[in-house]
């Protein structure tokens, strides 16, 4: 009689194929990077950037495809270069992301909608084609949206950014019960402050604050998020859906009252 798989089995993510949108910034490499580890075959999407330098990362293979998000076609673009390469997707990742920092009385209709097209829409065309193609992949799946604390506790100077992260939130929610029936689980992450390169130079205080704030006396990293992804990706979370992963240090656990 066979055993219950160990946990090394179920993160294993050999012979998946998974999509992650965003690739070329921090977050994104950081979240290539531990699918690769897992074994996923990864597809990076970028905007405008070369993924060159998700090519020299070890691990599994790694694709690239280009598209404007926020263009009506380019969420396709994404899915059917995916199926082009690779006749499947079992996962997608959410995480390209538009972010200014505008006072909230100061958001002009510009910068709302390009806020709302490619933080909103462009998810919910993905997570649409997405799930189209896991449907007749008949293997199931899980999508996963980047959203942010900033969907459960906003800032002053980019309201509407944490705007469309709360959506995110619900729009995960609500597809988690969509999709449920096919075997596609949909959720969410919700990072907390990320480091990246000269962020403490920039914003030295800012840092300091968080670090006061964060119980775990850390920011995060690119790594954080990627191993968030990795376990809502592997069959470690199988019945896990319509959830939101917060990764933010404990930073939320903080009383503000």
């Amino acid at each position: 009689m066979t055993g219950p798989a160990s946990p090394s089995d179920l993160l294993d993510l050999s012979g998946r194929v998974v999509i992650v949108t965003g690739a070329g910034g921090g977050v994104g490499t950081g979240i290539v990077r531990r699918l690769m580890e897992a074994g996923a075959t990864v597809v990076a999407h970028t905007r405008e950037s070369s993924t060159e330098h998700l090519l020299n990362l070890d691990g599994s293979p790694v694709s690239g495809v280009r598209a404007d998000l926020a263009s009506p076609d380019g969420p396709a673009k994404v899915i059917e270069s995916t199926l082009e390469m690779h006749d499947r997707v079992d996962g997608l990742v959410n995480n390209a992301a538009t972010q200014s920092v505008v006072p909230f009385h100061e958001v002009t209709d510009e910068i709302w909608s390009e806020t709302i097209d490619v933080n909103v829409t462009a998810v919910h065309r993905l997570t649409h084609l997405a799930a189209g193609a896991m449907r007749a992949g008949e293997s199931g799946g899980s999508i996963i949206h980047i959203a942010s604390i900033e969907a459960h506790h906003p800032t002053g100077v980019h309201g509407h950014y944490a705007t469309s992260k709360a959506a995110l939130v619900m729009h995960a929610r609500a597809a988690a019960l969509t999709y449920g029936g096919d075997g596609i689980r949909v959720n969410s992450i919700s990072p907390g402050l990320i480091a990246r390169p000269s962020l403490e130079e920039d914003w030295p205080d800012g840092v300091e604050r968080w670090r006061r704030a964060a119980p775990l006396t850390r920011l995060g990293t690119p790594e954080d998020v990627g191993d968030a992804c990795v376990f809502l990706c592997s069959d470690l979370s199988r019945w896990i859906t319509g959830t939101d992963l917060v990764v933010d240090g404990g930073v939320l656990a903080r009383p503000t009252w």
